[in-house]
């Protein structure tokens, strides 16, 4: 499986902008530019999808390890932080908050710090992650 997205720029760093394009254009010529990314510009910018891709991927992997169990799952809510310093992603923190029933908190922790280390975004990035997980 292979997919795809495109970036198109025009113009400076600071006075520029881009559109990013998916394959499957949920993203359609979105606006990007040197504000959105470092100020609070209108558009999105690289971090925040690296985190709605990390928290995604995090949590569909969870899902699957938890869906190994016998344990129902009602919900599972996860925020992403991405640290973004000097021009350096330092560390990606994901924050779950999890509705299961048939499950205890000893394993689903394992569960989490397992999703945590072998979920495809996990393994692309060469930084710190953190997992702060509650089970209610």
């Amino acid at each position: 499986m292979k997919r795809h997205a495109t970036a198109v720029w025009t113009g400076s760093l600071k006075e520029g902008a881009g559109k990013l394009t998916t394959q499957s254009t949920t993203l359609s010529n979105t606006q990007y530019s040197f504000t959105s990314r470092f100020e609070e510009g209108v558009g999105t910018n690289p971090e925040e999808l690296v985190a709605a891709a990390h928290a995604g991927c995090f949590t569909m992997q969870l899902t699957a390890f938890i869906g190994e169990t016998l344990a129902v799952i009602e919900s599972i809510d996860t925020k992403c932080v991405i640290n973004l310093v000097e021009g350096s992603i330092i560390g990606s923190h994901l924050t779950v908050k999890a509705k299961i029933s048939g499950i205890t908190d000893a394993v689903f922790q394992e569960l989490v710090t397992k999703a945590e280390k072998n979920c495809p975004i996990s393994k692309l990035f060469n930084t710190q992650i953190t997992t702060t997980a509650t089970l209610v």
